[in-house]
């Protein structure tokens, strides 16, 4: 298990056709599903996983002759992925994570209900925009259904835009995936490029934090 772990955050995918053929498919849908469902577990490629996922679609297997992953199959797999993870982390977050912070000590709730209300506010205001954005940057997109449960977030609404941002996360970084693998400097280069796709999806991180400084100074 955890060879396959070492693989998988080396995105060596030649190793992983090698040794699991066809069962690829469920292992990229389990890493999805787990980085997006698992609130203790965001530290799993998310971004440079479907690039180079799309990569390998447009890739031919020498030995089959046929590409590596069925784009089609790959997209539909991981969206159910990511729409279903992100469910899952929803609704511990609504009915474990609220009762968990509202645990006392010495009398007193660990987290202010202050903050509750705050949080709860913030995602009836913002809530839809988040669920899509957050899709888009490591780490925080399996916080934020996570803390979309613990705001009480109106289901339906979460869900919609849920279904929305997962499609247009997988659709987008696995097709660019796709259509780069034509060029044959990001075929050699695959690990350059992944770092490339992660750089890209924490720069609004760096960017907020940079303008939260300068605010300071200010």
């Amino acid at each position: 298990m955890l060879e396959l772990f070492k693989h998988i955050f080396h995105l060596d995918f030649e190793w992983l056709f090698q040794n699991y053929n066809d069962v690829v498919y469920i292992i990229l849908f389990l890493v999805i599903f787990i980085e997006t469902g698992l609130v203790i577990m965001p530290f799993l490629p998310g971004d440079s996983l479907l690039f180079t996922a799309g990569l390998f679609a447009n890739q031919i297997n020498k030995v089959s002759g046929q590409p590596f992953l069925s784009l089609t199959y790959l997209l539909v797999l991981l969206v159910i992925a990511a729409v279903v993870g992100d469910n899952v982390n929803y609704w511990i977050g609504r009915k474990i994570g609220l009762k968990a912070l509202q645990l006392k000590f010495r009398g007193k709730n660990i987290v202010k209900q202050e903050y509750l209300t705050k949080t709860h506010l913030f995602y009836e205001k913002y809530g839809t925009k988040t669920v899509i954005l957050a899709r888009f940057v490591p780490i925080v997109r399996t916080f934020a259904p996570f803390a979309a449960g613990i705001s009480e977030m109106n289901y339906k609404k979460f869900l919609s835009f849920d279904i929305f941002g997962g499609a247009l996360w997988i659709f987008s970084l696995t097709i660019a995936g796709y259509f780069l693998g034509e060029f044959p400097w990001i075929r050699k280069n695959i690990e350059l490029a992944a770092l490339a796709i992660i750089f890209i999806s924490i720069l609004p991180i760096i960017i907020e934090i940079a303008k939260a400084k300068m605010n300071k100074q200010k």
